[in-house]
């Protein structure tokens, strides 16, 4: 299926005859699309800085490389559900923060790429804020209670995303390493608020429905992409869903893309919220900083375990 069951919505015009399309795709498969947004010179300008980054050295990539104490920076051998996907990505967090910049990782010989970056963070962080209040006024909340499930642009992070043809590990790297799993990018949810993502022309995202059907998130220009991801859905307490979403193996050609995601503050508690509630919370509160612990431990290496998910705060889980 293709992207007529993925909503447009276009941010510059009224929006009060686009919000039962955007609600039904948040309580189906979590995922639409914004246009209107006035964001394309800043995209253009990432999207090159992107294509910069991945065409480098190696040894540049290398020297930016993450660890486990600290998950920052390129990565080309991660985990999702404890199988290898076939990505390398470069991952950073709010530039303007001297605290926060501290620990992100820059490369070195790449002219303007901090400086973009940092615009593109701006940009997305501010429009963040404006997909999140559209999916407020889908859920019918009163609008003078302001955003009950905002988000912390400190807390948050961008990803560089490229996705090979083959393996991104090269030959005499790869002993020891987990198989590749059977999709670029395994099935997943994401942990925080929301993400908007760039993609490029090559397509291959897909979301998964409630019936379990895939539906294609196809590339369109101009357009940001949004899904709701695990905190939502514990806020709304299961009206709306965490978007489960993959990438199928890339065959003829590469794709890129490049994800913003909305984390709540870091010492916030995720718990549903009482006016979203019908009939009983389905989950019990969680503290965000150790779920997101979690998550990123089990991404980095294989924990022996599954992957921590939010089905693990369900009322009843684990007792």
């Amino acid at each position: 299926m293709s992207i007529a069951h993925v909503p447009i919505i276009d941010v510059s015009a009224p929006l009060d005859g686009q919000l039962d399309a955007l609600d039904s795709a948040c309580r189906d498969h979590g995922f639409f699309l914004i246009v209107g947004h006035g964001c394309d010179d800043v995209v253009a300008r990432t999207w090159d800085a992107a294509t910069q980054f991945f065409a480098a050295d190696r040894s540049i990539k290398r020297s930016v490389e993450r660890d486990s104490d600290n998950p920052l920076g390129w990565y080309d051998r991660e985990l999702t559900k404890r199988r290898r996907d076939a990505k390398e990505v470069f991952d950073f967090t709010d530039p303007s923060f001297a605290t926060v910049d501290a620990f992100n990782r820059w490369p070195e010989g790449l002219a303007g790429f901090r400086d973009t970056m940092a615009e593109f963070y701006d940009a997305f962080s501010e429009l963040s804020t404006i997909a999140v209040e559209i999916v407020h006024r889908a859920l019918g909340m009163d609008p003078t209670d302001g955003l009950r499930f905002a988000g912390a642009r400190t807390n948050s992070s961008v990803r560089l995303n490229h996705y090979p043809v083959g393996d991104p590990v090269p030959d005499d790297e790869r002993v020891g390493l987990r198989e590749l799993g059977a999709t670029a990018l395994g099935h997943h949810t994401d942990p925080g608020v929301i993400t908007l993502l760039l993609q490029d022309d090559t397509g291959g995202l897909q979301t998964q429905s409630r019936t379990g059907e895939w539906i294609d998130v196809d590339p369109v220009p101009g357009a940001v992409v949004v899904n709701l991801a695990d905190s939502v859905q514990v806020w709304t307490n299961d009206r709306y869903r965490a978007a489960v979403h993959r990438v199928v193996p890339m065959t003829t050609s590469s794709r890129m893309s490049v994800p913003y995601f909305l984390h709540p503050a870091r010492d916030a508690v995720v718990e549903p919220i009482a006016e979203l509630i019908d009939g009983r919370a389905r989950y019990r509160s969680f503290e965000w900083r150790a779920f997101m612990r979690a998550r990123t431990d089990d991404n980095f290496a294989d924990l022996g375990a599954a992957d921590t998910q939010i089905s693990d705060y369900l009322v009843g889980a684990g007792d």
